[in-house]
Formats: C-alpha cells, sequence, structure tokens
C-alpha cells in the first residue's frame, strides 16, 4: 500500500497544542468543535475566530502563544498514514527501491512514499478501493433465500415502478449515492422514471457540473420549464441525451473533437487534465488550443466561453458516464432492496457500518417509519451481527446485535453466543457472570444498562439488573455457594426504581448510540404543539412562503464549497427529516448554536417547491430539556 502523510489541520493542532500547553479537556473540546472544517471557508472562518467564540482572551499571553503555535503547525506533518485503496504492483525486490513498514493489520505493508512521489519514480499504482454497499448486497443476496425463499440476482434486477416513486419523493435514507440531502432535493425535481435517469442522478450532483452552472438548466430542462438549446448545432449529437448539457467526461472529450478539431492524442491529453485534481495550469494550456479550433469553426465569443467553462469545471471531479452507469447500478440495487427486502436491507446495512451518509440511529428510525419493528440487544437470543428473526404473524423483524454495545469487546461477545448455543438460556445475572467469565464487571453494568438482561429469569427492569450484576460481581465462597439460592433477593424487595423515559433515552444512546423505543422528539410533541412547532410532516403540506416553526436533532450539518457559506442541516423527528438552511449571516451570529447544539428550535419562512421542502431559518435556537420525561 502507497502511504498518505497526515498532516496538521485545525482541529487536531488546536488539540494537541493545548495538551501540550496544558490546557483542561472541556475547553478544548468546545475549541476543536468550533474550528472550521467546513468545504466553504469564509472571512471569519479563521482560527482566531473560533478561539473567540470557544471563549479564549487572545489578548492573553498564553491564549496569543497557544494561537501562534496553532497557526505555526499547519499543514506540518503529523504522521504517515494509510491510503485507503493505493496497492503498488512491482517485480522483485521493492525495499531496494523503497524503504517499507509493517502496517497495523496482520499482513499489510506499506510504502512509506505517498502517491505523489511513487508516480514521479514510475512505481505502478492501483487503486482498489472497496464499497460498503458492496458488501451490503453481498449480505442481502444471501439473507433474502434464508428468510423469504427467494432467490435475488443483482445482475437480473427488474425495472419497477415502486422503487422509482420511492426515488421521485427522495424517500432515500441508506440507498447509495442518493441519500446525501442535495440528492434528496434534486429526486424529486428530475423525477427518475428508467434508469438512464439514475445515471444522470448520481453525476449531476457533483462539483463539476455545479460549478460549470450545468446542474439547474438540466433540472429545468427535465421538468419543461425551460427549451432543450445547444452551445453550437454542431454538439446536437454529442449533447441529446443529456438535454444540451454537458454532464460527462467522455461528452466533453467528444466536444473538444467536434468544436475545436482535436485529435484523439490530443483528446486524451485533455482527458489526462480533467482528470487530475490539480490540473488547472494544464486546462490553461489547453485552452489556447480550444479557443483556435473554435474560431476555426466559426464559433463566437460567447459560444466559446461557454464551451471552455464547462470543460473546465470538470477539472472539480466531473463524472466518466461509465463510472456513473456503475455507480447508479449499485444505487438501483440498493433501492430496489430497501423497497422489496427491507427487513434483510437494513439487518446488512446496520451490519456493515460505518458507512454511507447517516448513522445506525437513523437508519434504524427510518426503518422503524416504513414498518419494520427493531428489537433491543438481548443477551438471551442476540449474536454479534444484527440478526433476522420470524414472527408469529409472519412478519420479519430486526434484532440489534450485541456489537453495538460499545465497550462489549468480541471475543467476550462471542463466549457468551457459545455459552449460549452448547448450555441453553442464561438463568440470572449470576449465571451469565459464572458461565462467561471473560465479561468483565464493565461490561456486564454496560449490558444491565441497555436492557440486555432484562428477559433473565427474576429481572424486571434496567436497574433490577444493575442490582444483580453488582451482586454477581462478588460471588460467595464454595460453603455457601451451594445453598446460593438464602443470598438471592427478590425483585419486589429491592430498592431501586424503574429508570424512566429520559434515563431509558439516555443509556440507549450512550450504551448503544441508538434506541429501538420511541424517538426522543415523540416525548416532546405535545409541549411543541402547544408552541406551534410543526413535525417534518407537518411541514411538508405546509405552503410555499408560510412562516412556520420546526424542531429535531440534528443528524447532518453541511457548508458545500459550491454553496457561497450557506449551510444546510438535516433534523430528524419521530415522522421523518426536516431540512434547513442558515444562511451566513444567521452562522455568523448563531455560530455556537448552530455547530454544537444536538437538538434545534428553527423559525424561518417555508420554501416548499417541487416537492422540495426547506425552512430557510431566521432564528435558530437550542432546544431546551423542557419538563422532565416520566
Amino acid at each position: 500500500m502507497t502511504a498518505n502523510v497526515i498532516s496538521y489541520r485545525g482541529k487536531s493542532a488546536a488539540r494537541e497544542v493545548g495538551k501540550a500547553l496544558g490546557f483542561d479537556a472541556e475547553s478544548l473540546g468546545r475549541l476543536a468543535g468550533l474550528v472550521s472544517q467546513w468545504e466553504w471557508r469564509g472571512k471569519t472562518d479563521t482560527m482566531a475566530h473560533s478561539f473567540q467564540h470557544a471563549g479564549f482572551d487572545l489578548k492573553h499571553p498564553r491564549i496569543a502563544k497557544y494561537l501562534e503555535l496553532c497557526m505555526r503547525i499547519q499543514d506540518l506533518p503529523r504522521h504517515l498514514g494509510q491510503h485507503s485503496g493505493g496497492m503498488v504492483i512491482c517485480q522483485g525486490q521493492l525495499n531496494r527501491v523503497v524503504p517499507l513498514e509493517r502496517a497495523s493489520m496482520p499482513g499489510r505493508t506499506v510504502v512509506q512514499w505517498d502517491k505523489e512521489d511513487c508516480a514521479d519514480l514510475g512505481i505502478i499504482k492501483v487503486d482498489l478501493l472497496g464499497l460498503g454497499m458492496m458488501a451490503v448486497l453481498k449480505d442481502c443476496v444471501e439473507l433474502i433465500p434464508r428468510h423469504y425463499g427467494e432467490q435475488i440476482d443483482l445482475a437480473q434486477l427488474p425495472e419497477d415502478d415502486d422503487v422509482y416513486k420511492v426515488l421521485q419523493r427522495a424517500d432515500t435514507v441508506g440507498m447509495f449515492q442518493v441519500e446525501s440531502r442535495a440528492q434528496m432535493a434534486s429526486l424529486p425535481r428530475n423525477y427518475p422514471v428508467r434508469f438512464y435517469d439514475l445515471v444522470v442522478q448520481v453525476a449531476i450532483i457533483r462539483p463539476g457540473p455545479i460549478v460549470g452552472k450545468m446542474m439547474h438548466p438540466y433540472m429545468r430542462r427535465r421538468q419543461k420549464k425551460e427549451a432543450v438549446t445547444y452551445p453550437h448545432p454542431s454538439l446536437e449529437p454529442v449533447l441529446r441525451r443529456t438535454l444540451g448539457v454537458p454532464l460527462f467526461q467522455e461528452q466533453l472529450l467528444r466536444i473538444a473533437m467536434t468544436a475545436a478539431n482535436f485529435t484523439g492524442a490530443e483528446a486524451e491529453e485533455l482527458r489526462r487534465a480533467v482528470g487530475m485534481r490539480r490540473s488547472w495550469e494544464r486546462m490553461k494550456d489547453l485552452e489556447g488550443k480550444l479557443r483556435a479550433g473554435m474560431t476555426a469553426n466559426g464559433m463566437d465569443a460567447k459560444t466559446q466561453d461557454t464551451i471552455v467553462e464547462n470543460i473546465s469545471s470538470f477539472a472539480l471531479y466531473g463524472f466518466p458516464e461509465s463510472h456513473a452507469a456503475s455507480f447508479a447500478l449499485i444505487a438501483y440495487a440498493s433501492a430496489y432492496l430497501k423497497v422489496k427486502y427491507l427487513a434483510a436491507f437494513t439487518c446488512a446495512i446496520l451490519n456493515n457500518q460505518p458507512m454511507g451518509f447517516y448513522a445506525p440511529a437513523v437508519l434504524v428510525k427510518d426503518a422503524q417509519r416504513h414498518g419494520l419493528r427493531v428489537k433491543p440487544i438481548d443477551a438471551q437470543v442476540s449474536e454479534w451481527a444484527c440478526t433476522m428473526e420470524h414472527e408469529r404473524d409472519g412478519t420479519l423483524s430486526l434484532r440489534m446485535g450485541l456489537g453495538y454495545a460499545k465497550g462489549l469487546r468480541r471475543q467476550a461477545a462471542e463466549a457468551l453466543v457459545e455459552s449460549r448455543s452448547r448450555l441453553g438460556r442464561f438463568q440470572s445475572a449470576e449465571d451469565l457472570a459464572l458461565r462467561v467469565p471473560m465479561l468483565n464487571r464493565k461490561e456486564l453494568i454496560l449490558l444491565a444498562r441497555v436492557g440486555a438482561l432484562n428477559s433473565l429469569d427474576g429481572t424486571e427492569h434496567r436497574r433490577d439488573a444493575l442490582w444483580q450484576v453488582e451482586r454477581a460481581g462478588k460471588l460467595e465462597g464454595p460453603l455457601l455457594r451451594q445453598n446460593s439460592e438464602w443470598l438471592r433477593d427478590g425483585s419486589e424487595t429491592l430498592p431501586l426504581e424503574r429508570m424512566n423515559t429520559a434515563e431509558r433515552l439516555m443509556a440507549d444512546y450512550g450504551g448503544t448510540g441508538l434506541t429501538v423505543g420511541r424517538h426522543p422528539m415523540h416525548y416532546r410533541r405535545s409541549e411543541l404543539l402547544r408552541r406551534g412547532v410543526l413535525s417534518a410532516e407537518e411541514l411538508r403540506r405546509c405552503k410555499d412562503g408560510e412562516h412556520v416553526r420546526a424542531a429535531g436533532c440534528v443528524i447532518a450539518r453541511q457548508r458545500p464549497g459550491t454553496a457561497k457559506g450557506f449551510i444546510f442541516l438535516s433534523m430528524e423527528d419521530e415522522t421523518g427529516i426536516a431540512n434547513v438552511i442558515v444562511t451566513p449571516d444567521l452562522y455568523e451570529r448563531e455560530q455556537m448554536t448552530v455547530v454544537r447544539s444536538k437538538f434545534l428550535l428553527v423559525e424561518g419562512i417555508l420554501q416548499n417547491q417541487d416537492g422540495v421542502v426547506h425552512v430557510k431559518a431566521k432564528r435558530v435556537e437550542t432546544l431546551g430539556a423542557g419538563r422532565p420525561i416520566s
């Protein structure tokens, strides 16, 4: 594998310099959370500005030195990492050419040079990139015959109207390539009805088409709000299938050959230029050739400017059509499997985390809203991975796996499963501790806290299980062990009360990162209704231009480099996901709230156009704890 030189950036510099200077962890966490990591950088997105927002006095000599050191180490190498997929192909002894080192993963070796160094020396590097969704599809292919009794062939999936209807509604959480906020905002407008529409959909939400001002013209033409036109009549055969808008690298090469008389060799040189991330200088050299060829073909200056801008913009991640078609195939397969086999798809995607745009907590809530029953971790039933269960009514449910218990070692969980398979159900917390000695006290407490021991005999609730776990950690000696029932507490005599809803939610999210119970916003709904706060579902029924209030759990924050400083938030409640637009001015005033708050209350103007709903925020505030939840 080739190496990756990891250098200091804002967050890492702030944390490590702060540690060296002796600042407390709370202050460092607050500062690191405010240091801008957005793709877009505005005038105030500076380290000094972050220091001020975090409450640091820049006039203090110690703080001033802290800031100075953070700035001085920016972009300096921190450590040598590993490229995600750059495999070196060689013959003979590579260590005679470049120093090697063993990677942390067994059987893997890393070249101590990055990909640019390898390219300069002529060492062959091939990127072998793995897609998490491919693992999900593989697992689905195995789960579906086992639980649904149907065979599935990914190469022969039929085009299905139900699948396209889901895509048209942008109900795409968990689906490959079409689940981001930007994709969801464009899907109802592009309204895919056939596979090639999905090919375009995958390719159009990219920096290349956006910077080249191609995305919105295509969508307007797709909606028949704008006539299809071409930069020049000679380009109609090249651009007809994408409604006169160049979207793919192959089209841009054909444009150069048609409009500027490029040869095959010159087109290949252009292909290499647009394929390189740092290709601006090479593109400028080729621009002269492009303009000379277009002038010879009688094209005016305005047409030339349009074509050059289209080609130049694809230096920013323009997509090949073949690549888009491959991704679209995986996107359609993921959509098909989610629509037709929800339990298998959800089980597979949860077993292949981390991947995709959303956390497991969001995936679970989305599956529940679509009708899937999700059961909690249970020491009597759960495997390490999530599994599917058959219900008495013939439906399928999902059982969360022990792997979602944060802090539970895999070898301890597998020892638990092995003992359960060999000797049967656990009778008590004491029985569990005796039969699985690999489980330490912290792991037993964790299982009790997240409700995984509630099904043990004589256990009525989580605090009951915690009480028993504490006792199991202090087992009696051999003299009393033969009559240990004398020392067993009756559940009715235990002094501990059940956890209330708020405590269970905190235990769930703290111990597993998710809850299979009701969404936290459900418990605030009656209070929020009195305050005029709408749910995500109610927002979809409101008219464009209405003044609305919305609240939810922030599940995504984005500030794309192409969005001119605007921030896009996704907020989830028990009914779905609401999208919020935060202007640069509002962000400047409420940066701490926007960046740090987990639950937000937003007030602003609703934008409901073409089935796409956003709230353009005028005011944001942290949604407080409210009254205690019983």
